[in-house]
């Protein structure tokens, strides 16, 4: 007759003889690999040193080329991600009318007074090629591109609006990018509005004191909004309109 100690020490056996049978056969499994490209990042998705992290290329929308070649083949599409920027041309045209009234909404195409009185064109046409430059240096992809860009309204605030109410940057542009080889367009030009809240009364004051000029706050703008138009055009939001932001661009 079994002892109780017997039936105990049989019912552990065949309880470590189970374990081990599964243990070795899981040994036995063929290693499955991946698939190689659920192993890498995808083209175009590597981040982008130095870039701000809301505008790195998480989700690419191809610039589309447009137009043809010399020898009447179409230009490749090529995506914001893949183009590095090797001359940056901004043009500001002399036709563009220069206001120095000191209203709350001058009348003008070019409204701007942080630097002294002097050539207002060649000033703004400083301030955007320093804030374009800046924007497209991270962008290293190996397709080299040129961008040309032409301004179409620059309006910073006035003496009497800086003081008091605030108001908007009402910024306009048109761009457009180009084979750096060849010159062909690779996307069609585009009229781009960057449009930012300009700082007034106290709050402008306080940020002079700390450094945030509007030519400072203007430039970091800048160069932000072209980072996005290169990288996923069409995706950034424009500033939300009112009174203000329409009367400053009559």
């Amino acid at each position: 007759m079994m002892t109780l100690r017997t039936l105990f020490l049989t019912a552990l056996g065949c309880s470590l003889s189970a374990c081990a049978s599964v243990d070795t056969a899981s040994r036995n499994v063929p290693f499955e690999t991946l698939p190689q490209n659920q192993a890498t990042i995808a083209e175009g998705f590597e981040a982008i040193d130095g870039l701000a992290p809301e505008l790195q290329p998480q989700s690419i929308t191809p610039v589309v080329a447009a137009g043809s070649l010399d020898d009447g083949s179409a230009i490749g599409s090529v995506r914001g991600a893949d183009l590095s920027i090797s001359k940056v041309t901004v043009e500001v045209p002399r036709a563009l009318k220069v206001s120095e009234a000191n209203r709350y909404l001058p009348q003008g195409d070019i409204v701007w007074r942080e630097d002294p009185m002097g050539d207002r064109h060649a000033q703004v046409l400083a301030i955007v090629q320093a804030a374009l430059d800046a924007g497209v240096q991270p962008l290293t992809g190996p397709v080299e591109a040129e961008l040309e860009v032409e301004v179409l309204r620059f309006h910073a605030l006035t003496q009497k609006a800086r003081y008091t109410t605030g108001g908007v940057h009402a910024i306009a542009f048109t761009m457009v990018l180009r084979d750096a080889q060849t010159g062909a367009a690779l996307t069609e030009p585009r009229e781009i509005e960057a449009d930012l809240t300009a700082y007034g009364g106290q709050r402008a004051l306080t940020a002079m004191a700390e450094g945030q000029t509007q030519k400072v706050r203007i430039t970091e703008f800048l160069a932000q909004v072209i980072q996005q138009e290169i990288l996923a055009p069409g995706t950034r939001q424009a500033r939300r309109g009112g009174l203000i932001q329409a009367l400053n661009k009559l």
